[in-house]
């Protein structure tokens, strides 16, 4: 079982920085694909950047460019740093955990979530 706990959401004026962060309860960290899925109301839930036990890392077509994912194996942490942010990224931010090599597109692939936490951007 892995336990995923996110940090550091909040609300930004658009053209704002958030920077989010997703701490892992496994030692095995390197051993799993994280990634940050978002889902505004009504909405289905998105992927919005993955990196998976290699290091290799995509991003949503809406967020490259914006948006730096990272992580920080030693500290079970993946980091997802949110630049140039606009009222469209308002959501609640998931991170999720996947055992395996690469990382599934689907949000439904994914076993671990972490709570959630809420990013606001006001224009």
């Amino acid at each position: 079982q892995v336990q995923l706990e996110e940090s550091g959401g909040g609300s930004v004026q658009a053209g704002g920085s958030l920077s989010l962060s997703c701490a892992a309860s496994t030692v095995a960290h390197s051993a799993y694909c994280i990634a940050w899925f978002r889902q505004a109301p009504g909405n289905e839930r998105e992927g919005v950047a993955a990196i998976d036990s290699e290091g290799t890392i995509t991003y949503a077509d809406s967020v490259k460019g914006r948006f730096t994912l990272s992580r920080d194996n030693d500290k079970m942490t993946a980091y997802l740093q949110m630049n140039s942010l606009q009222p469209e990224d308002t959501a609640m931010y998931y991170c999720a955990a996947e055992n395996g090599i690469r990382c599934a597109a689907n949000w439904r692939d994914y076993r671990f979530w972490g709570q959630g936490t809420q990013v606001t951007v006001s224009s």
